[in-house]
């Protein structure tokens, strides 16, 4: 069995917010399977799934850039190794460009935003080097997205760290502006219940049903417990169905159809998710080093 360690009972405790002997606990029935533990603790708690997760921490920014028109519009995540880094006026400078790149070139992958040339001569990639070279930090065009609508594409930036983009049709700007804050906030997972993935909605019909036998309820009622609650779950997840982050009392949706709005797509970049980040313990470095010269 894997060892329980107590980073991985801090992560599960992050990831459920319930103490840490019960977090050690479902790990050591999972035998080190995170997930699997996960899912024991939810099963016999009811904890809510984990909406970050995967957001584990690593320096750099989020940049973007619309056209004038609003119709063609772009997020890009640049990273770096340290946060002094990231607020380098000349890194994010680098960053801006790559996002100016994605809008006018329209490059298919990472590496062919890299060969892509810039205003003042050379490629996006000489830039990098360069400032690889000048601020000893190495540095990562790590994933883009871009959109061109026959609407119109709004944008918030949360800090230099979370990058929203919205492509709307109808409505203004400055809604457009708070239904991008609003998903920086909320973290919907799509814009309706019609685009939730299949596995993903099964998977917690499957949490919720375990959880609901707990109760030892008759059949045809944790039936009607298991449908309450995967139609509260696509409430929370769902953009339309989420409460607007500025006046909680009307929905997204309510909001959108009162402008004569509607939301097509968006997509969310923050910085650093899902990269393991190699976690130092300097004392047992120290330890280790201590053992060998001896």
């Amino acid at each position: 069995m894997a060892e329980i360690t107590a980073s991985m009972v801090k992560e599960l405790r992050e990831r459920t917010g319930l103490g840490m002997m019960e977090c050690k606990k479902a790990l050591t029935e999972a035998q080190g399977d995170m997930k699997a533990a996960e899912d024991l603790l939810r099963i016999r708690s009811g904890a809510k799934a984990s909406k970050a997760a995967t957001r584990v921490a690593a320096e750099g920014v989020v940049a973007v850039a619309i056209h004038a028109d609003a119709r063609v519009g772009a997020l890009v995540e640049v990273n770096c190794e340290t946060d002094f880094v990231a607020k380098n006026e000349e890194f994010m400078d680098f960053a801006r460009a790559a996002a100016e790149c994605v809008v006018h070139n329209n490059p298919a992958t990472v590496e062919a935003l890299a060969q892509c040339s810039l205003p003042g001569g050379g490629v996006l990639e000489d830039v990098r080097q360069a400032l690889v070279m000048k601020l000893g930090e190495n540095m990562t065009l790590r994933r883009f997205t871009r959109y061109e609508t026959t609407g119109h594409l709004a944008q918030y930036k949360h800090g230099q760290k979370i990058g929203v983009l919205v492509d709307m049709i109808g409505g203004d700007g400055a809604l457009g502006r708070d239904i991008a804050m609003h998903i920086a906030a909320s973290k919907p997972v799509c814009v309706s219940r019609t685009e939730i993935p299949a596995e993903l909605l099964q998977h917690e019909r499957e949490i919720y049903t375990a959880q609901a036998a707990e109760s030892g309820k008759p059949a045809e009622i944790i039936a009607k417990m298991v449908e309450g609650r995967v139609q509260k779950y696509l409430a929370e997840v769902t953009l339309v169905g989420q409460p607007f982050v500025k006046n909680p009392d009307q929905t997204v949706e309510v909001l959108l159809k009162s402008r004569g709005a509607s939301v097509q797509r968006f997509s969310m970049l923050v910085v650093g998710e899902g990269i393991e980040k190699k976690v130092e313990n300097f004392a047992d470095e120290v330890a280790a080093a201590a053992g060998t010269m001896a």
